[in-house]
């Protein structure tokens, strides 16, 4: 899985933080496009497709330490916003991605909805709800759910329900999503098994990392986790 590259919403967000801005952003999160480094960053990734797929010099055995093996996804499913549709059209169009693999975009890879705090960055949430503000840092970001979006714990569902479809739709397949730091970790938790909690803190998903499932048969294992290497 790979998350989308820095979006301008992601800028921001680091912007506001900085500098204690308390106004939210404009505009709608599905529409949120790549910055000019998100767009560098996709660059990278199509480089690193390429490698995995023989079309480049990066062509290395899976060893479970990182490396991805010599053939590339047989199948890309993509979120559809516009910062992830951005990220796998960088990508697969990069003059070594000889020929790109089949692509579809699937409505439960959209990023976690946060409903009437839409579009706020944590300042903005704190000015203009403090408690709101005071019951999220009481549940944490896996349990609490603002009005009108979704917990990370209903991510989850829509996830599972995916990965299921997918496990029908596509078994023995090499699958590549692109989509956002919310999918990720709800994957995370999916490919942990039934009865599987989540972790007290929400493990950190950077900017065009990719994060890879090997299946042995039986589950999926985890294989590496958040890996921005192949950015340089």
């Amino acid at each position: 899985m790979v998350r989308h590259g820095q979006s301008t919403a992601n800028a921001a967000y680091a912007e506001a933080e900085r500098t204690g801005s308390t106004e939210p952003l404009p505009g709608l999160g599905s529409e949120v496009p790549l910055s000019e480094p998100g767009r560098a960053q996709a660059r990278a990734l199509g480089a690193w497709l390429a490698g995995i797929s023989g079309d480049g010099s990066d062509d290395r055995s899976g060893d479970g330490n990182g490396h991805d093996g010599g053939r590339g996804p047989d199948l890309v499913v993509c979120s559809p916003y516009v910062r992830a549709r951005q990220t796998w059209e960088m990508m697969a169009g990069h003059p070594r991605v000889t020929v790109p693999p089949p692509f579809l975009v699937d409505e439960r890879l959209r990023d976690r909805e946060m409903g009437v705090f839409e579009m706020h960055p944590p300042g903005a949430l704190r000015a203009r709800s403090p408690e709101e503000a005071a019951r999220r840092e009481r549940l944490g970001d896996w349990f609490y759910r603002p009005p009108g979006g979704e917990a990370l714990t209903d991510v989850v569902l829509r996830v599972r329900d995916f990965v299921d479809e997918l496990d029908r739709a596509a078994p023995g397949r090499r699958v590549l999503l692109v989509a956002h730091d919310a999918i990720a970790v709800a994957l995370r938790l999916v490919f942990a098994g039934l009865g599987a909690t989540p972790p007290e803190a929400v493990p950190p998903v950077p900017n065009a990392s990719v994060s890879r499932w090997d299946g042995d048969g039986g589950r999926m294992r985890l294989g590496r986790w958040g890996d921005t290497g192949h950015l340089g």
